[in-house]
């Protein structure tokens, strides 16, 4: 079986990520196999749970307040209303739920205390429940998962060095020490980033090398491309090519065979056919419902007849939890 790497070097994924695209589809789909069922796809559902007003000024982000994008300010929704969005999900076959809140940073109030009763809430009907709020403390890092929080999301975005070119109101250190704080909280992570932001094929690269080399991989390495909205300073970049995505897929299947990987924004523009191409790529996971957060998605419905038309199946709950404690259980016995 190939041996998972945390020391890869920036020369070697270059070369990974420069192979000839189908033999790199290759290369990806057997690792694929050695570490995964390649029928099944993990599938997670987004609802935006406070909308819109953000002070910061990502460059992509329909929510920042100082962009005129026409997304309306919403409060923070009720609990009720949100677990409701969840039984829904998981009836059309949702494992995954993650609540996102247009802030810069976790703050401790009442708000915060309203998600922990959400996050609670979540758990208890047995979904994976994730979180995407902004920065957090390690003492806040800590209540979520006290609350049973599975995992939190806090993409990198794309290289360090590409950084300051897309957002100014926190830096990467920032977001490395919030994905420290999760992982000292025993929250397994979801960090990835954006394809379409303006960025080389060297920073791409780079931002792979970042994720690939930490000290452990991601859980979920969700990889997104640049859903264009009008009103945000990125909204006249050219659309993202399926092939573009199916390179940073496979690349990153192979930096990081365990991890899930991610088909995420921007499958509203692709067709079944090009979504399959990722699957073999090595994509193992998805958001479905008709919104990613304020962007278009696929419905369930969509995604429903693509996994009929693809057999494919959804990925179980806790599944990696559940055959370890199964194969303890064989062991003691």
């Amino acid at each position: 079986m190939t041996t998972i790497r945390n020391n890869w070097t920036l020369e070697e994924i270059k070369d990974l990520y420069n192979t000839p695209l189908l033999e790199l589809v290759y290369r990806a789909a057997t690792i694929h196999r050695e570490y995964n069922d390649t029928a099944e796809v993990q599938v997670c559902t987004l609802l935006s749970i406070k909308t819109g007003g953000c002070t910061e000024d990502c460059a992509y982000c329909p929510q920042a307040a100082r962009y005129n994008t026409g997304v309306n300010v919403q409060a923070l929704m009720q609990k009720d209303e949100v677990l409701e969005f969840a039984r829904r999900a998981k009836e059309a076959g949702s494992t995954r739920f993650c609540m996102g809140a247009a802030w810069r940073e976790v703050r401790d109030n009442r708000d915060f205390d309203r998600v922990i009763d959400m996050v609670k809430g979540v758990n208890e009907m047995g979904m994976e429940v994730c979180c995407t709020l902004g920065m957090l403390t390690e003492s806040q890092a800590q209540k979520l998962a006290d609350a049973g929080l599975y995992s939190y999301n806090h993409n990198l975005d794309t290289s360090a060095d590409h950084y300051d070119k897309i957002i100014s109101t926190r830096t990467y250190d920032d977001r490395l020490k919030t994905l420290d704080n999760v992982r000292k909280a025993g929250v397994t992570v979801c960090c990835g980033g954006i394809v379409g932001l303006g960025e080389t094929h060297e920073d791409r690269v780079k931002m792979l090398h970042t994720l690939s080399t930490m000290p452990e991989h991601p859980d979920s390495v969700p990889i997104n491309a640049l859903v264009r909205v009008a009103g945000t300073p990125l909204q006249h970049n050219d659309k993202v090519q399926v092939w573009d995505m199916v390179r940073m897929i496979a690349t990153a299947r192979i930096l990081m065979p365990k991890s899930m990987v991610r088909l995420s924004a921007g499958r509203a523009e692709m067709s079944i056919a090009e979504q399959a191409f990722c699957f073999m790529a090595g994509a193992n996971s998805i958001f479905t419902g008709d919104k990613l957060l304020t962007t278009p998605n696929p419905s369930f419905g969509e995604d429903q007849m693509m996994f009929e038309m693809l057999g494919l199946k959804p990925r179980e709950a806790f599944k990696e939890e559940k055959e370890m404690a199964a194969l303890t259980t064989t062991v003691t016995a």
